[in-house]
């Protein structure tokens, strides 16, 4: 009889498991895709980018649909796509396939989004941890940038270049906007927090 609530506890903490597991694999893949490319294995790191993509849309669809969304979810997910895209794009520039403006400026954008979220944490400001649909965009198209350089030299295609330089030039501006959103945000909530000291 005194089974049936911790059973239930059990199941409860395994369904609301599954989307940060998914997180989870997705930031323990990043070493493994950062020496894929390292080796030049590119066809097979192109693979891991595309299930990587695809386990970012798992974990959310899967949160909903279980109702499962968590507080440890909501910090995971970002961090699991930061440390993999962070890992990617230093190492595609380590081999020349990217420019180094581009690392520097996806480097700092990641590093002023978190650098304002724990000083909002550290003033003991309540906020909710969403991303904005520009950092969505933003995510989309750097992952996309990705694979498709990976795609080309994995299979060793003659692809136009101009699409790479697209790819390249949305995840600039993309980063570029959604920089200076988190910025306008941070100085609302600063604001709110001095007003209400």
């Amino acid at each position: 009889m005194d089974d049936q609530p911790q059973d239930e506890n059990l199941i409860k903490l395994l369904v609301t498991s599954w989307p940060n597991l998914i997180s989870l694999g997705r930031l323990l893949a990043a070493p493994l895709l950062v020496w894929l490319i390292l080796t030049d294995h590119m066809f097979l790191a192109f693979i891991g980018c595309l299930l990587a993509a695809l386990s970012d849309a798992a974990d959310g669809f899967v949160a909903r649909i279980l109702k499962s969304q968590s507080r440890i979810g909501a910090y995971l997910d970002p961090l699991a796509d930061k440390v993999l895209l962070t890992g990617l794009y230093c190492t595609l520039c380590y081999k020349g396939l990217i420019m180094v403006w581009l690392l520097i400026l996806i480097v700092f954008r990641d590093f002023l989004i978190v650098g304002g979220t724990l000083l909002l944490m550290m003033l003991k400001k309540t906020f909710a941890i969403r991303p904005l649909m520009i950092s969505k965009i933003n995510t989309l198209l750097q992952i996309s940038a990705v694979a498709w350089i990976l795609f080309k030299l994995g299979l060793d295609i003659p692809a136009p270049e101009i699409l790479t330089q697209l790819l390249l030039g949305g995840v600039a501006l993309t980063t570029l906007l959604s920089g200076g959103a988190y910025v306008v945000l941070w100085l609302k909530l600063f604001a709110q927090q001095e007003i209400e000291s």
